[in-house]
């Protein structure tokens, strides 16, 4: 919920947009979709109002938001990133040639906005509910007074209406002196309510026609709509342009179900039933409440019904098609572009791993991970077969932190920024949290230190438009920076999975990038911990520090044994003591526990 307020005011601008599309595309296409289809239209804008609060994966048009994480985000959650750090502790010998550095983040935020807008938000939401409990205190009282229906020749009439609708269900009916007009409630158990008024001075053709009109409601479960429409009426209070949809999604529910029932009559009953709403217009104007569906509306609302009974015609099966195919393209192109307002999906946080055909093992490592939360994934080229320990977070996309230094090595490589014979850069003489970044550095010792300043200065080097092209030729992760080259791979814009962490390792160490065999071997050596009669084991980490503590760990690699390369790629996530190091420790004994590395 950190930047939930936000993020939700800039949903609502973009979804001002897409209900300016569907009434664009209601009043073109009005002469060739059906009233029904056109209170159809409608449903595709409820969809659309959904989406900010489910966890839907996104498009790539969802860069926008990418980029607002990164100007707003920064210094809050997505401060969960590391400013450094990488590999094993030095409590292995072996390894002891890496050191595992971590600059602090503050999580200091300009999270005042986004705190104020929710609980105005908040607010809006709870005044709106005690208006509704009222509406609900109001149901309640007409139901306990409505009495089963008793007039014998209102009952006759209803009995031909559930037939003449091609109902089975039976429908309970009751008759009430609270309301002016009839009112259908509730989609599980639903009721007809039927003013008192109206029975005593009953025009058995004006019952006809209200009656129809409320089984069609029933018909097409317009109750449920309803109790929609209430749920978003509560979330969106705010929004002006949403309240005059739903007023107009009103409108075009009740002209819906007009058609519904002259469809079922026949032409020399049309003016009558125009005539039925103008005789009760008066009547029957307001709303009773929101939970109910009913005939009446505004008087502009009227008016509109009443030329819309006067315009009607019986549209032929051909019209019908064309008003399907128009309904459909419209609910595709909006649909398919609805995702961008998923808040959960601003970052494309998910990987979709294609398990078919695939060698997979699911095994719990609970024990080797001791509390933290965490994945493990390991890939045997020869045997093609993955081993995997928490499948959701093996999937899910998280901050890359150090680990991405390998192919920021490659890409300063592969631009002449350093060489495999000349990577020598000079420090600027800046004061360093850690004495090893104060010094010259080549790329072996910047990558075994971690040193930001050197993979910062191929970045500014290079340039932000080279870099995000580089993301997307290697197809690196969700292949997004934000608006800093000093800052892409730690401030949550550039996510990865570990499940894509072993297949881009895949690809780095066969060269499926085609980029220079030479500088593949450059970055390879760099990241060398242990080389012997055993094989050869390679790996880098990261650590995300923020407020003091290490709560992000990383450490992928691969070994090299036998013939046959085993990828690896672990990730932790605590809130103190979770490095890089530590991730390194629950490798190697896993590594050691399967026999693959002791």
């Amino acid at each position: 919920m950190y930047h939930f307020g936000i993020h939700f005011l800039i949903c609502n601008v973009l979804i001002c947009l897409f209900i300016g599309i569907i009434i664009t595309f209601k009043r073109l296409l009005r002469n060739h979709l059906s009233a029904r289809m056109q209170y159809n239209l409608w449903f595709i804008l409820l969809v659309i109002l959904a989406i900010p609060f489910l966890p839907i994966r996104s498009l790539p048009v969802t860069s926008f938001l990418s980029w607002y994480n990164f100007q707003w985000g920064t210094q809050a959650e997505n401060a969960v990133t590391d400013m450094s750090g990488t590999t094993l502790a030095a409590s292995d010998s072996a390894f002891s040639k890496v050191n595992d550095f971590a600059v602090s983040v503050s999580s200091q935020t300009p999270s005042y906005v986004n705190t104020f807008l929710l609980v105005i938000w908040g607010i809006g939401i709870f005044a709106m509910i005690l208006l509704i409990c009222r509406s609900l205190k109001r149901l309640r009282t007409i139901e306990q007074s409505a009495l089963p229906l008793q007039n014998k020749q209102v009952k006759v009439i209803f009995q031909n209406c559930i037939a003449e609708s091609g109902i089975k269900k039976e429908i309970p009916v009751y008759s009430t002196a609270f309301l002016k007009s009839p009112v259908t409630v509730g989609f599980i158990k639903p009721r007809i309510y039927i003013p008192i008024h109206l029975i005593s001075d009953l025009h058995p053709a004006d019952m006809r026609f209200m009656i129809l009109h409320e089984l069609q409601h029933y018909r097409y479960k317009d109750a449920l709509i309803g109790h929609i429409m209430n749920l978003i009426g509560i979330l969106y209070w705010f929004h002006p342009l949403i309240w005059y949809s739903l007023k107009e999604m009103r409108c075009d529910r009740e002209i819906a179900c007009d058609c519904s029932v002259l469809q079922l009559l026949n032409e020399t009953d049309y003016e009558a039933y125009g005539n039925t709403l103008i005789n009760f217009a008066e009547k029957i104007s307001l709303s009773p409440f929101p939970f109910a569906t009913g005939i009446s509306g505004s008087m502009k609302q009227m008016k509109k019904r009443i030329l819309s009974i006067a315009n009607f015609k019986k549209q032929p099966l051909t019209q019908k098609i064309q008003g399907i195919i128009a309904f459909v393209f419209v609910a595709c192109l909006l649909l398919g572009c609805a995702p961008v307002l998923s808040i959960h999906a601003s970052g494309y946080d998910q990987y979709n791993f294609n398990e078919d055909e695939k060698n997979i093992t699911y095994i719990d490592l609970t024990r080797n991970f001791d509390g933290y939360e965490g994945c493990f994934v390991l890939y045997d080229s020869n045997a093609g077969s993955w081993n995997i320990y928490n499948r959701d977070s093996a999937q899910k996309r998280i901050a890359p932190n150090s680990t991405y230094k390998i192919y920021d090595a490659l890409l300063g490589l592969e631009n002449d920024i350093i060489t495999p014979q000349h990577s020598n850069m000079v420090w600027n003489g800046e004061d360093y949290p850690f004495d090893a970044w104060e010094a010259d550095q080549n790329l072996n010792s910047a990558m075994q230190n971690s040193v930001n300043w050197y993979f910062q200065s191929i970045d500014s080097q290079i340039g932000l438009d080279s870099v995000k092209k580089y993301l997307h030729e290697i197809g690196y992760g969700n292949q997004t920076a934000s608006t800093d080259t000093d800052l892409y791979w730690t401030d949550d814009s550039l996510k990865i999975s570990a499940l894509e962490q072993i297949e881009m390792l895949e690809e780095f160490h066969d060269n499926e990038f085609e980029f220079s065999p030479e500088n593949i071997a450059a970055v390879k050596n760099s990241i060398l911990l242990i080389s012997n009669s055993e094989g050869s084991f390679y790996g880098k980490t990261g650590t995300g520090r923020v407020d003091g503590q290490d709560v992000n760990g990383w450490f992928i690699g691969f070994l090299e044994k036998s013939g046959n390369v085993y990828y690896f790629a672990t990730n932790i996530q605590g809130e103190s003591e979770t490095t890089g190091s530590k991730a390194a420790e629950i490798t190697t004994s896993i590594l050691s526990d399967l026999q693959i590395w002791n």
